[in-house]
């Protein structure tokens, strides 16, 4: 590509082999050479539209986006805030496409701030993609992204997740010398007694002296597929402690700002999650057992599901 001009704040650049016709282009984004804007799509404000894509009208753009080579975008399709697109990506909007005939309305795909879909991905109708998530090279994304998520593979499937930085932060499951191990959101890794013999081995907790909270209710999670994800939400007043009993999961824990990542892999190893700690588990192995002590009976109100509700509350109580 060859240097653009430099632009005033209000005007924005079209290369002369560009076809351009909407006018709802924000300030100072650029748009190369073979690429073919139709009237009625929007487009943010400091975006790089790479030469031959293809933006459909009902498309919408949002700011400082990029769209790599040979990128199309249609009809439903929403592209929030600092999203990268990479070469070849492909986006759809019919579930069971013919030809000339139409849905009368298209399935609505939304990619959020910050996330990235790598090259030559393949995202399905109606998907949404969550904040900063990150999409590998040539996955099929099927269902829903969670914030923050690593997907690669055909199908799709969560492999890891990332922290602020955009980097995997993962820690290893059993504590250190010392008893406990602090995380964020106040979370807790605690090393429990692990006794053994010829006859066996035994771990064990004082309900009322070892543990963190009193105990009103367990439940025991198994036979969880290994591309399966559980949990995805945070509790209002809860507090929980997870054990894996058998085999092995991962646990994400993300406080609104910062994240952990733990293995839980052994049964001397328990962790203690506070209220108002967003928590997701996943890369469970097939034989793995996750015991959970609850400080409470299941009450639907003290679930928080919706992760920008999450945000939102988790970002006050800092302020406050």
């Amino acid at each position: 590509m060859s240097a653009a001009p430099a632009l005033p704040n209000s005007r924005y650049f079209a290369h002369p082999d560009a076809r351009v016709e909407t006018a709802e282009i924000g300030p100072r984004t650029r748009i190369w050479a073979f690429a073919h804007v139709l009237k009625g799509a929007r487009i943010g404000a400091d975006c790089n539209i790479c030469d031959h894509t293809f933006i459909e009208a009902g498309a919408e753009v949002g700011d400082r986006v990029t769209l790599k080579c040979g990128v199309q975008l249609w009809e439903g399709v929403t592209l929030e805030d600092d999203v990268f697109v990479g070469p070849n990506a492909t986006f759809t909007n019919d579930l069971f496409p013919r030809s000339k005939r139409h849905p009368s309305v298209y399935a609505r795909t939304r990619v959020r701030r910050g996330a990235s879909v790598g090259a030559n991905a393949t995202i399905l109708p109606g998907v949404t993609i969550g904040p900063q998530a990150m999409i590998g090279a040539g996955a099929v994304v099927t269902k829903d992204v969670p914030p923050g998520a690593i997907v690669v593979g055909n199908p799709g499937y969560v492999s890891g997740y990332i922290d602020a930085a955009g980097r995997e932060r993962i820690k290893p499951g059993v504590a250190g010398s010392q008893n406990t191990s602090p995380l964020v959101g106040g979370a807790t890794l605690y090393r429990l007694p692990r006794i053994a013999d010829h006859r066996g081995d035994l771990c064990f907790a004082e309900l009322n002296r070892s543990l963190p909270f009193p105990v009103a209710r367990y439940f025991l999670v198994f036979g969880v597929p290994s591309r399966e994800i559980r949990g995805e939400h945070a509790h209002r007043t809860l507090h929980q402690y997870l054990v894996a009993v058998h085999g092995s999961c991962s646990v994400r824990l993300f406080d609104g700002a910062r994240s952990d990542e733990i293995v839980l892999d052994r049964p001397e190893c328990a962790l203690h999650v506070p209220p108002m700690v967003w928590t997701t588990q996943y890369r469970y192995s097939p034989d793995a057992v996750l015991l959970v002590l609850a400080s409470d009976v299941y009450r639907e109100e003290d679930y928080i599901r919706d992760f920008d509700q999450y945000q939102a509350a988790a970002t006050k109580d800092v302020d406050q």
